[in-house]
């Protein structure tokens, strides 16, 4: 694993119709940092991680993975560093067999049989459900389809890990082990959500995005409970911190 850190430098991006999706963003991610992305729709989340994977490029500026400008010529390279878990989960599993969607990407890299094995192994462990590598993923439940798709991320061994609304459709108990399972990982974590207290419980680092600008980024713990800030950007304070609806206390 290397220590790449992510420095997005003045990046602006409009799509084909003239929609401006980001604004002059620039921050810095350093190696180990577990940092939320949060805003209202629109706001530009979804177009910062498709810069930051390489699959647009900015209009102008530059996104940085340690020392390697993000461009056509380092994708491979870049791929190789970040791995990204999609929103939805059966978009990533495509296989026969849990095992074998796992041991996709590290097949992909030519690697020989015996290290697929292990990593796929390994993977599966560490998101808990090594019994289940020969289930066909139409079987699984939302959970374990979530903790699949991130298992055959951590087989690639990635730096950076970054998750497009990883809680959507999973149920409380899914949910409460995916929090748990990201608590653990010593990856770079970047987290895109609407889901504020899963940022609140995972993510030390928020950043705001409204209207393809960045208008907070600081401590996650300073941020989400600034009301007056989380309204302004169209967002809800965490769950944790508002009052109870029917007695008016704090939680």
């Amino acid at each position: 694993m290397s220590h790449d850190s992510i420095y997005c430098k003045d990046v602006y991006y409009s799509y084909p119709d003239g929609k401006r999706a980001l604004n002059g963003i620039t921050f810095k991610i350093s190696h180990g940092e577990s940092v939320g992305i949060v805003g209202a729709n629109g706001a530009g989340k979804s177009t910062l991680l498709n810069l930051l994977l390489g699959i647009i490029f900015p209009m102008k500026g530059q996104v940085d993975i340690g020392d390697t400008m993000i461009c056509k010529r380092t994708l491979p390279v870049i791929r190789q560093k970040i791995g990204l878990v999609f929103q939805d989960a059966d978009n990533q599993l495509f296989m026969p067999s849990v095992y074998e969607d796992v041991a996709f990407g590290p097949r992909n890299y030519k690697l020989d049989e015996k290290e697929v094995h292990k990593r796929v192994i390994k993977a599966l462990e560490t998101v808990g459900i090594a019994h289940l590598k020969d289930r066909p993923p139409y079987k699984l439940s939302g959970g374990e389809k979530r903790a699949a798709s991130i298992a055959t991320v951590l087989s690639m061994e990635p730096d950076i890990l970054i998750m497009d609304e990883p809680t959507t459709a999973l149920d409380p108990k899914s949910r409460r082990r995916l929090i748990s399972l990201l608590k653990e990982f010593p990856h770079t974590k970047i987290i895109a959500t609407h889901d504020m207290d899963m940022v609140w419980e995972t993510c030390k680092r928020t950043i705001i995005i409204s209207e393809g600008i960045i208008i907070a980024d600081g401590l996650t713990k300073e941020i989400l409970s600034n009301e007056k800030l989380m309204s302004k950007s169209s967002l809800e304070l965490p769950l944790c911190l508002q009052s109870c609806p029917i007695c008016g206390s704090k939680k």
